[in-house]
Formats: structure tokens, C-alpha cells, sequence
């Protein structure tokens, strides 16, 4: 629950005129593993498209020597570890280059098999959208310089993205699911309202993800704006949290909410302005249970975030990391007793 007493309104008045954003050293870049299920590949190997997405059975495309092109539609279930959904989507088109080809295949000075245009559309468990992620690349052959090492195959640019995701760059490769299936491909006759009966293939992409901007915990002059639930008083040395206590933060960069707000625009004060995208609290690396994430009303780009510290938390100093749509920000500390 958010509460708006007027002690709240004062301490967010305090950190809106006298805070910066945290100055830790946050990672410069982002990993997302992202897993794709039911990866259905279809092979324009027809010219009629009368014919197209058609024969509700299995079928095997008939493929040229190269050129041809494909769609290939999946089912993202998981974003590192994490159940999601969404769907992948790849525009295809062959170009098969070797540096000693057979008839057929194209002379280069690289091996690569085609050229991709990706999406990847990631919703949350309930269906709720939070974000798209679009690139370009080459399928096949070696993963681009400074790639993740689980990155194995494949070379492709982050061009942008939306929602949770805007304005992100970066690069990835294709990586090794934990399990493998018999690759299966198939006609562009084929009907793909069948995809998931007929089953397909799992694929999992290893992402180094720039975003534009990252959830930071906003910093006052006396420390992070983390306050206990209770009175919204500052967790400070002489204040300190207790294991197993309420507490909330305040931050910037959490995102898009529901219901949205104009970009520039302040968030309303009813309804309350929901953060779309998994938020995550991590306590020493521990995850907290998080209450509630909100846009502040009246705010733009300030949030407010309800957790509950784990009450096996170590008394001492401890590290408080937020982590929106798996992007982390920078750890800041605060005093436990």
C-alpha cells in the first residue's frame, strides 16, 4: 500500500530539492538470457500465396541452393531464470557464405548462413506488456568481439527498443539451452495456428543490453532516500532498519506504468500509476518481497517502492540493489540493527 501522510509528502519534497541520483558504480551493461520455446521456421518454398499458411499438417519445405527466405515465429517462456512470455520473431534470408564454397554457396571471406531482423516482445507472466527488443545481424559463425561468453553462435546489433526497453543498444549471440531439440523446419504452407501442436524448436539469446537510462535509488544529503514505512523517516546510523521491516525507497528509471503517463507529463494521484516491469529489491544479494512500485504522484520519473527487508538479514550495513525489467542499478547502503 502507498500511503500519501503528510510526513511522506515532506520527505519526498526533501529528496525532489535536495537529492542526486545514486553514484555507485552500476554495471555498464546489462545480460539478459532470453529462452524461446515452440520455434516454428518457415521456408517460402512456394510461390502461389494462395497457398500460404494453409495445410493444417506438418510439413517439409523444398529448399534452393540458397536465397530463400523464412519467417520464425517462438514463444519467449523465460528472461534469466525468470518465467515471462512473449514472442520472438525472425525475417530471414539466406546467403550461406563460406571462404572455400560448394556450388551454390557464396564466396566470402567470412562463414555466415543469413541475414536476421529480430524481435523480441516480452510481457510479464500475466500477459502485461513490458517491452520490445528489436536487432539486426548474421546468423551462424563466430559471436560478435566482447559478446558474453555464453554467447556461441552468431553476430547481431541491438538497433532499439520500447517500453522498458527504449532507446537500448547493444549486441548478442546465440547461446546453448540447457536443452536441445531436433531442429524442425517447415513450408510457409504450413498453418502456424499449429505451431505449438506440431512443437519446434528452443533457441536461447544472450543479450548485452545498454538501456538508455537504469533504475537508481535517489540520494539525499544524508544518504539513499530509503525510509521506514512506518513514519518515512530516513534509514540512517542513528535510525536504523530492522530485520523483517517495511520499509520504502524512492528512484528514478523504473519505467513505463499503468495507467501511462505523457512522456514529461506527472503522475496522477488516482488512479495510482503502476510500474509495468518486474521490480526486484535485493537485500545483500537476497531477494526482498516487494510491496508496491509507483509512480509518485505529482512526480516525473520518481518512484516510490514498498519492500520488506528479509528478516535473516545480517545486523551491520547492508546493500539495498532495485532491478527493474532485469536491468540493475547501482547498490547503495544502509545501517541494519
Amino acid at each position: 500500500m502507498i500511503h500519501k501522510a503528510k510526513t511522506l509528502a515532506m520527505t519526498i519534497l526533501l529528496v525532489v530539492l535536495y537529492c542526486t541520483p545514486g553514484r555507485g558504480q552500476a554495471p555498464p551493461t546489462t545480460i539478459l538470457e532470453i529462452d524461446v520455446e515452440n520455434m516454428g521456421l518457415y521456408f517460402q518454398d512456394i510461390s502461389d500465396v494462395s497457398k500460404f499458411a494453409t495445410d493444417p499438417n506438418v510439413t517439409t519445405p523444398v529448399f534452393p541452393r540458397n536465397f530463400v527466405e523464412a519467417v520464425f515465429i517462438g514463444d519467449i517462456v523465460a528472461v534469466n531464470g525468470q518465467p515471462a512470455k512473449g514472442t520472438m520473431t525472425r525475417n530471414f534470408r539466406a546467403i550461406d557464405l563460406k571462404t572455400a564454397p560448394n556450388p551454390g554457396q557464396a564466396i566470402a571471406d567470412t562463414v555466415r548462413g543469413g541475414v536476421f531482423a529480430d524481435t523480441f516482445e516480452i510481457l510479464k507472466g500475466d500477459g502485461r506488456p513490458i517491452g520490445i527488443i528489436m536487432s539486426s545481424g548474421l546468423a551462424q559463425g563466430s559471436p560478435p568481439p566482447g559478446a558474453p561468453l555464453a554467447a556461441r553462435l552468431g553476430s547481431f546489433a541491438i538497433v532499439g527498443g520500447t517500453g522498458a526497453f527504449l532507446g537500448a543498444r547493444g549486441q548478442w549471440g546465440q547461446g546453448a539451452p540447457a536443452q536441445t531439440m531436433q531442429d524442425r523446419v517447415a513450408s510457409m504452407a504450413e498453418d502456424p495456428a499449429n505451431r505449438r501442436l506440431h512443437g519446434g524448436n528452443r533457441f536461447r539469446a544472450v543479450l548485452q543490453l545498454i538501456p538508455l537510462s537504469r533504475p537508481e535509488i535517489t540520494q539525499t544529503l544524508i544518504g539513499p532516500a530509503v525510509t521506514h514505512s512506518s513514519d518515512f523517516a530516513l534509514v540512517t546510523a542513528s535510525r536504523p532498519a530492522a530485520p523483517g521491516e517495511l520499509l520504502s525507497l524512492f528512484a528514478t528509471g523504473l519505467g513505463p506504468t499503468r495507467p501511462g503517463v505523457d512522456p514529461g507529463s506527472p503522475f496522477p494521484a488516482s488512479p495510482l500509476a503502476v510500474v509495468t516491469s518486474p521490480v526486484e529489491v535485493l537485500v545483500n544479494g537476497r531477494a526482498a518481497e516487494v510491496l508496491a512500485a509507483v509512480g509518485y504522484p505529482g512526480s516525473v520519473d520518481g518512484y516510490q517502492v514498498n519492500f520488506r527487508i528479509p528478516p535473516e538479514t545480517a545486523r551491520g550495513t547492508a546493500t539495498v540493489q532495485l532491478s527493474v525489467a532485469w536491468i540493475a542499478g547501482a547498490e547503495v547502503r544502509i545501517a541494519v540493527q
